[in-house]
């Protein structure tokens, strides 16, 4: 299992974000709890968001988010899944 940093990028429809979020959070709360979704949170300088999940491969990491309401409201207009090697420090649950 290898860590994945996946960069969601948000509409600027801000009200459509605001609808969502509670369903967004809860779904990003019940991965934290399974050990798949390790750390995340809005980014600043533009809607978007920065999630660090546990996964196999970029597009194991892009599959177990698929079931974000985001996703399938389309607030998400991109997202990107990298590797990441923590070098220094630790991440919880990694």
């Amino acid at each position: 299992m290898a860590t994945f940093a996946v960069q969601y990028t948000y509409t600027d429809d801000a009200e459509r974000v605001a609808i969502h979020r509670p369903e967004h959070r809860e779904h990003l709360a019940e991965l934290h709890r399974e050990g798949t979704l390790l750390l995340s949170g809005p980014l600043g300088g533009g809607p978007g968001a920065l999630l660090v999940v546990a996964a196999d491969s970029a597009e194991d990491a892009l599959a177990k988010l698929d079931g974000d309401p985001f996703k399938r409201e389309r607030v998400i207009v991109d997202r990107v899944a990298r590797e990441w090697t923590v070098v220094i420090g630790a991440i919880p649950g990694a």
